[in-house]
């Protein structure tokens, strides 16, 4: 019992491991800048929405994180679709002028909202409708280019 037990849990294991991403592979690289905006972008949001406490400095360094990161996965999409477990439809490759622009206009957004941020002090019902336009602009790619 014992060894078809180990057997048994020694080939679940191999099997989800076969399912990782090469933390190298252009695949891994946008997985792990996507996730990282998502974290930056949910503590800014948290901040203007009293989830967090708004702190002023913590928001500027944020915000100037987030437009660096806004500016960093599309170079990891490349011409032809990677293999792997992409949350990217098959749009992204079939319409490159489009997701395109909406990377534009993201990072247009977020450039907006870091340039808000460098007049001290700040408050937060000044930075609402910023980050209200870069949600906004997350949204649009992710409802024509994602897979939810």
């Amino acid at each position: 019992m014992f060894k078809r037990l180990t057997v048994v849990l020694l080939a679940a294991l191999a099997l989800t491991a076969c399912d990782r991403v090469d933390p190298n592979s252009p695949l891994g690289k946008r997985k792990a800048i996507f996730k990282d905006m998502l974290k930056t972008s949910e503590d800014l949001g948290g901040m203007l929405r009293g989830r967090l406490p708004f702190d002023g400095g913590k928001f500027a360094d944020g915000a100037l994180k987030l437009d660096g990161l806004a500016h960093a996965p599309w170079q990891h999409f490349p011409k032809v679709r990677d293999d792997g477990d992409s949350s990217a439809r098959p749009e992204v490759w079939e319409r490159q002028e489009r997701f395109q622009d909406l990377a534009s206009q993201l990072e247009g957004v977020t450039g907006q909202l870091a340039s808000i941020t460098r007049t001290q002090p700040l408050e937060a019902t000044q930075l609402k409708a910023p980050m209200d336009k870069v949600e906004a602009a997350c949204k649009a790619c992710h409802s024509e280019f994602r897979n939810h």
